[in-house]
């Protein structure tokens, strides 16, 4: 589900669950959970990496989950997966060399470097499906994108090609085959510092992030609690897997 490895005080966090598109669903939750506190324990780590196997990055959160959110049997609030990103302890340089969208583009955007391919597909997909964004998509976003392309992006749920974000805030849009070693590139240049060093200025400067993500989650539940109930019909019509 999540294959976690440490070397040269690089973590590599991989997404190894392709035959669901790396799905979001409450497994690779939990797995996801369980790696980062795994890398948190791990006093050599100086930075992660977070990549995927198969075509596709992440699709978010899969069909039954967003029923059982629309139905009120799961609070999206529980569903915190960027947060395992901003708190963790050194930088996170998100290797998405395959497409992302809604939840799995929020998770990607939640990196404090982010490289994306070309010729893939990212977006928020939330409206699409009748419901407004969650996960802290409304402000993690604007990190990484222009507010202008963010805004537009999350209103529209249009997903774009990886060269449409070159020169938006993207750290690097590269061809497919060099988005991962790319991503090593630069976590072996943050880990030839010293651990200290290197989580002094990971709390520094996540923290106007940190902080957004909680406010985020406070307006996002709030029109969660709008959308959500009647959003069941158009997911079961909607929802691409």
């Amino acid at each position: 589900m999540v294959r976690v490895t440490a070397a040269h005080g690089i973590a590599s966090v991989v997404l190894a669950d392709p035959g669901s598109a790396n799905a979001l669903d409450e497994r690779m939750t939990h797995a996801l959970e369980d790696a980062f506190e795994a890398v948190d324990r791990d006093a050599g780590v100086r930075a992660v990496v977070l990549s995927a196997e198969g075509d596709t990055f992440s699709s978010g959160a899969p069909r039954d989950l967003l029923l059982r959110l629309a139905a009120g049997d799961v609070c999206p609030t529980e569903i915190l997966l960027p947060k395992l990103l901003l708190d963790c302890p050194v930088p996170v340089v998100a290797a998405m060399a395959g497409h992302a969208t809604g939840g799995g583009f929020a998770l990607g955007l939640a990196a404090d470097i982010v490289l994306m391919a070309e010729d893939c597909r990212y977006g928020f997909t939330f409206m699409n499906l009748g419901f407004t964004p969650g996960m802290g998509s409304t402000t993690l976003c604007e990190h990484v994108l222009s507010p202008a392309v963010a805004h537009e992006l999350l209103y529209t749920g249009e997903l774009r090609r990886g060269r449409a974000f070159a020169g938006c805030g993207v750290n690097h849009v590269l061809p497919r085959e060099s988005v991962v070693s790319a991503a090593l590139d630069i976590a072996a240049r943050i880990a030839d510092k010293p651990r200290h060093a290197v989580t002094a200025l990971k709390r520094t400067l996540s923290l106007p992030r940190r902080r957004a993500f909680e406010t985020s989650l406070t307006h996002e539940s709030l029109m969660h609690e709008l959308t959500l109930r009647g959003a069941a019909r158009r997911i079961e019509n909607e929802y691409v897997e």
